[in-house]
């Protein structure tokens, strides 16, 4: 409030508008009290109050627009602070993040920011990752609604909702997958049918970048076997990473089991996608012809097909593992797309 009222005793006096040097003075008040976390509500109330105590009996309107200018830059230096205040959060939240996500960071650092954004890492957490790459921002409607949703119903539970390269992120404690499910549901139906992974939970600040990693792995994963499961679990994917360890391996088995599908009259894409469907039902013929669009009897004849072609029966439990084991390995190798060689070259 300091100089208001001999402001107002000047313009009263000569009708004059404020100086430039008053005006600064009044914006640089206004950030003063934003920095020192005054309510901007309580500061108009005492400048209408002095207003009232020092009107003159003799002013005319002239000393309206005094006083509107003096408010109007007091609330302006005021509502700069704060943008300022609010542009340095966000810069230390999104710097907090990178380092987070990217495990580049100091762990110790790491844990001791974490409680000023509601995480406490000394404990196990997993991570949920949502959306396409470059798709979503920290600022926009999507996240605003999911993370509502999430502490709607959890309240802050130390959880963190965030975006990282256009995904959507949940940090969530690793003993509470129900988060993790409530944000997945969430998530998958705010984006618009994009798949969600979840991680693994992990121990420590080094923890939450295992369990991102992992659910950027499932995504990876999903799209180059075509797996369009709307919730992809790590824990539920850990085979596939153990089938492609040694390609050279995988690649003498597609050629092996899979190959005699080259003889077929239409290549071997219909009897591979026919095998896939019918592994991907649970072997239950009538549900992957409902997904391959045919009649079971077509169906059962693309399956006796592929008996004779390779040599191994899809309904024989014997055999079955070996062929759904080489349909794995087709996907993860793009085979037929790609001219694999034996020796996995």
């Amino acid at each position: 409030m300091d100089g208001y009222t001999r402001i107002l005793a000047g313009a009263a006096a000569s009708g004059r508008r404020l100086t430039r040097d008053e005006l600064r003075s009044r914006r640089e008040l206004g950030e003063q009290a934003a920095e020192a976390g005054h309510s901007l509500r309580a500061l108009v109330v005492r400048h209408l109050a002095a207003t009232r105590e020092a009107w003159p009996p003799t002013a005319d309107g002239s000393l309206l627009h005094a006083v509107e200018q003096a408010i109007d830059a007091f609330a302006e230096g005021y509502e700069r602070a704060q943008r300022l205040a609010v542009r340095q959060e966000e810069a230390a939240r999104r710097e907090f993040i990178d380092d987070l996500l990217s495990g580049r960071s100091d762990l110790g650092r790491l844990a001791a920011r974490s409680e000023r954004f509601g995480l406490r890492l000394s404990g196990s957490h997993a991570v949920a990752v949502a959306g396409d790459p470059a798709a979503y921002d920290e600022t926009g409607f999507v996240l605003r609604r999911v993370e509502q949703d999430v502490f709607a119903r959890f309240g802050d539970r130390h959880i963190l909702i965030t975006t990282k390269d256009g995904r959507l992120v949940c940090i969530a404690p690793g003993n509470q997958d129900e988060i993790l499910s409530f944000f997945a549901a969430r998530a998958h139906a705010a984006t618009k049918g994009s798949q969600v992974a979840v991680g693994r939970s992990h121990a420590g600040p080094g923890g939450v970048v295992h369990s991102y990693e992992e659910a950027l792995n499932a995504l990876d994963l999903a799209e180059r076997i075509h797996l369009h499961t709307p919730v992809l679990r790590a824990r539920d994917l850990l085979v596939f990473p153990v089938l492609t360890r040694d390609r050279a391996a995988m690649t003498d088995l597609v050629h092996t089991v899979l190959s005699p599908l080259q003889a077929a009259r239409s290549g071997p894409g219909p009897l591979l996608d026919t095998l896939s469907a019918y592994f991907d039902a649970g072997c239950v013929a009538a549900e992957a012809a409902r997904q391959l669009g045919l009649s079971v009897r077509a169906l059962t004849y693309r399956l006796a097909r592929i008996h004779r072609l390779t040599g191994s029966d899809p309904t024989d439990p014997i055999h079955r593992y070996t062929l759904q084991t080489a349909v794995i390995g087709a996907r993860l190798l793009d085979w037929p797309g790609s001219d694999l060689q034996r020796g996995g070259t």
